[in-house]
């Protein structure tokens, strides 16, 4: 089997770039956010454990993505497979998963949508950071 392999150095800017993407994205419809989520405005509360939280989460989601990537052969770690292989995994798990739990703890698709954009644009920003800068 054929791999591509992974560059670490674009699996740690991805995860930057998705999680400051997140701060961006959350800061700007935070209120629809806490609306949708059921969150009182006044108790909620951001910590250091959100934080570090995300930022494994998202370091060890662009380190998965790369593998996947990787995958695709020697050569095929390119800025269009990358965001290709993002949508992909967007589409089949993130956004599949949310709709299904969202469903069953009740929630409405006004979350649904709002967190499927943001893990859309980490998805894409992911695999385009890894495909661009190859292996």
């Amino acid at each position: 089997m054929d791999f591509g392999g992974m560059n670490f150095i674009a699996i740690v800017v991805a995860a930057a770039a998705a999680f400051l993407f997140g701060g961006a994205y959350y800061g700007a419809v935070s209120k629809r956010w806490l609306k949708a989520a059921r969150i009182d405005p006044g108790e909620a509360r951001m910590t250091p454990v959100h934080f570090i939280t995300s930022i494994v989460g998202e370091l060890i989601m662009a380190w998965v993505l790369a593998g996947l990537i990787g995958h695709l052969g020697t050569g095929q770690v390119t800025l269009m497979n990358g965001i290709v292989s993002g949508l992909f995994v967007w589409a089949g798990f993130m956004m599949t998963t949310m709709a299904i739990n969202h469903r069953y703890q009740d929630y409405g698709w006004d979350l649904t949508v709002i967190d499927g954009v943001h893990w859309l644009g980490v998805a894409v920003i992911m695999g385009a950071i890894i495909g661009w800068f190859g292996v």
